[in-house]
């Protein structure tokens, strides 16, 4: 009998020095000024990258010859506390209609200027044998580690 390990969630918790309502908006609305352009799977370099600001909204790229690759979409909006995103990325780096993990992140005010940022990227086990090897590359510097790194420096931190 084979026992499938399911990965752990990977779980990222970051502060910035900017009060709740502007770290959300510098996450969703300011998505495309602090994404690194590495972190792309469009054919063409990456030009901005979009979180739509609504449930059922897209979320993908936008390469510099205009064209659109999809990442997934924004499964929850709740303003300035949460958004709840589909990725929907397979471990070989392509989208994956069929696909679903998710990136929940959570904003919690801890005073007039500062927040807690809370990341976690589960259901990993989705993505099937190539689950466990995607948690380490998300759980890395160059995964969310890194990404945040990138948002904490638009949002100011602390």
């Amino acid at each position: 009998m084979t026992i499938a390990i399911k990965p752990t969630p990977v779980r990222k918790s970051v502060m910035v020095d900017a009060p709740i309502a502007r770290a959300f908006d510098v996450f969703t609305a300011g998505f495309g000024r602090w994404w690194p352009s590495t972190h792309s799977i469009g054919g063409s370099p990456i030009k901005t990258s979009i979180i739509e600001p609504r449930s059922g909204g897209r979320w993908y790229e936008i390469g510099e010859d205009g064209s659109e690759c999809d990442w997934g979409e924004v499964l929850a909006w709740e303003p300035p506390a949460r958004v709840l995103l589909a990725w929907r990325i397979g471990a070989n780096w392509q989208f994956d209609p069929d696909l679903l993990t998710e990136v929940d992140v959570r904003f919690t005010a801890l005073g007039d200027n500062a927040t807690r940022i809370d990341l976690e990227h589960r259901l990993l086990e989705n993505m099937g044998a190539a689950g466990e090897k995607a948690r380490e590359i998300f759980d890395s510097e160059g995964g969310w580690t890194g990404i945040l790194a990138a948002y904490m420096a638009a949002a100011g931190s602390l």
